[in-house]
């Protein structure tokens, strides 16, 4: 037989979870509407951009470059997530983590350089 009591720690934690996601998304509309700040008016309901009103349909296609941007941009982020567990261990772990660091340092710095050339970061 299954001892079910096992899972209560997990239980409890999804409830807590739901209960405080529910509030976070609830509380906010309901001390509005009870506070006098929900007063909608045209000007609050119109679509904006970037905080101001779009220019033109918002349907309309990007250029390639705002991806291609967007896309280098994460892999750079990603770099610094990698790269700061890596800094606090390093001692720790030896010369191997080192070394493959700076092989992993070095293929982005290569990326980087060929973003570069081929015109990927300028924008006109």
């Amino acid at each position: 037989m299954v001892d079910l009591s096992q899972y209560l720690p997990i239980l409890l934690f999804l409830g807590v979870a739901l209960a405080l996601s529910t509030a976070f998304v609830f509380l906010p509309m309901l001390v509005a509407r009870l506070t006098g700040a929900h007063q909608p008016n045209e000007q609050k309901l119109s679509e904006y951009e970037c905080g101001f009103p779009a220019f033109e349909d918002p349907r309309s296609q990007f250029d390639v470059r705002f991806y291609l941007v967007a896309i280098l941009f994460i892999i750079f982020d990603l770099e610094a997530a990698f790269l700061y567990p890596w800094a606090v261990s390093v001692f720790s772990i030896g010369w191997v983590a080192w070394i493959s660091m700076m092989i992993f340092i070095g293929e982005l710095a290569l990326g980087l350089v060929y973003a570069w050339k081929k015109g990927a970061l300028d924008w006109e």
